[in-house]
């Protein structure tokens, strides 16, 4: 029979890499838990009207990228009804912060969330069409300040210490405001007048967002469109008083915590539902992400609970390309000439078959002590267990008659090509003082 592969667009995460994946999360775990953020998991397909009246009709995931099915009604009394597989999580997220009333507990929400999300979209190198996403969303009404700039620049501040504590080196945060829905309609409005004489002269992409949604025009990265680009009005000058003090006050906190930022009046983000500071981080060129280098985005949504039929809520959010965050820690490793080998503490090696049961007695003992133990078999010959625990451990203990009648075993430790007599009793003991002098 044929074999069948993988769906275009996909991929299987095998050992090792699946430990850096595993690293990384733990990671920002481990950061979100000391900034006071819990985790919340949504379904991963959503009903379709979330992303229409979320994301926005005429944003390229909705019309282009989403996995949209309908699901038929199975009996006369059910209806059918549109399904999409999530594009992105944050309309996931403020729609449970709306049908289990967070709101009314009056307090600031501040969630994170680990997940696949789905679009059809060409795959190139960091992208797929399952990908996975790290992000976090801070939301509640005006009163527990999550409308407050302290609540940005606490945010961006989070970020910077999760990619300094990754180790990841050279990023770049670089910062925008994009107006309230009191003063963007006027640059919109600006912005269409500026774009009308010019909008044939655009590539094909641009022409079409020209008209259906123009701030994409402007981080666009089509190179022929940028000389008519950076013709067009800035949207700095069109901020009122309040979002002007609201960026500054952002910028305020960033500089009095240390966080650098680099200022990009094109910087808009591709989604409908933000307002006033958006923000992305990114890489240097040879990083690993090819020719785009953004590593994560986000920004701040005071109306998108309004929008899907919830209270009046101020948020700010971001999500991770978590495929792209682990491709750039590679290329780092790979240009700082860092090699991450992962060995186990002991490879247990049973010499004959009549020694695999006390072998097993043995590894269970170890492994309760908080060592990892790989299990040999008694079937093996010596040479090909002394192979294995090369490659796969820093040391092997060999249990032979002799050993399990007396209780004291033979530990051969392959860095410094020694071997050793220990005790049963003090076996724990011993291997674990091998580990930190190997660390030391």
């Amino acid at each position: 029979m044929a074999v069948i592969f993988k769906v275009r667009g996909t991929r299987d995460l095998l050992p090792p890499e699946t430990e850096l994946w595993n690293r990384v999360e733990q990671t920002a775990r481990s950061v979100f838990a000391r900034y006071n953020f819990g985790e919340i998991r949504t379904p991963i397909f959503e009903d379709t009207q979330l992303f229409l009246r979320g994301v926005g009709e005429e944003t390229d995931i909705v019309s282009k990228e989403m996995y949209t099915w309908e699901d038929r009604a199975r009996a006369e009394s059910e209806r059918s009804q549109s399904l999409t597989l999530r594009p992105e999580n944050t309309a996931g997220v403020v729609r449970a912060y709306i049908e289990h009333k967070l709101h009314e507990s009056g307090m600031l929400q501040k969630l994170f969330y680990i997940g696949p999300q789905f679009r059809r979209e060409r795959p190139q190198r960091g992208r797929y069409r399952q990908f996975w996403q790290i992000g976090a969303e801070v939301l509640g009404p005006a009163w527990s300040s999550a409308d407050s700039p302290l609540r940005d620049a606490e945010l961006l501040e989070m970020l910077a210490t999760l990619l300094e504590e990754l180790g990841l080196h050279g990023w770049r945060l670089e910062l925008n405001s994009i107006g309230s829905a009191t003063d963007r309609p006027v640059y919109l409005a600006a912005l269409r007048e500026a774009l009308a004489p010019i909008k044939d002269r655009l590539s094909p992409d641009n022409r079409r967002r020209a008209e259906t949604n123009p701030l994409r025009v402007l981080d666009s990265k089509a190179i022929e469109d940028q000389d008519l680009i950076n013709t067009l009005p800035k949207i700095e000058d069109f901020l009122d008083r309040e979002s002007s003090e609201h960026f500054r006050q952002v910028l305020a906190a960033l500089d009095a915590s240390g966080v650098p930022y680099t200022l990009n009046s094109r910087l808009v983000r591709g989604l409908d539902y933000y307002t006033r500071t958006t923000f992305e981080f990114t890489v240097p060129d040879g990083s690993g992400l090819g020719t785009q280098n953004a590593l994560l985005g986000g920004g701040r949504y005071d109306g998108l609970s309004e929008i899907l039929g919830g209270p009046k809520t101020t948020g700010i959010g971001f999500a991770i390309g978590e495929d792209r965050l682990i491709l750039a820690l590679q290329a780092q490793a790979e240009r700082d000439n860092v090699v991450i080998e992962r060995k186990l503490d002991a490879f247990i090696a049973p010499m004959g078959t009549a020694q695999n049961a006390g072998a097993l007695a043995l590894a269970k003992e170890l492994r309760a002590a908080g060592l990892s133990i790989e299990l040999g078999d008694g079937v093996f010959r010596l040479r090909k267990s002394f192979e294995t625990a090369d490659k796969l451990a820093h040391r092997m203990v060999i249990v032979g008659e002799d050993e399990i009648s007396s209780g004291i075993f033979t530990v051969k430790y392959f860095a410094a090509g020694e071997q050793s007599k220990v005790a049963r009793a003090e076996l724990v003991n011993a291997l674990r003082s091998s580990i930190l002098s190997a660390r030391s």
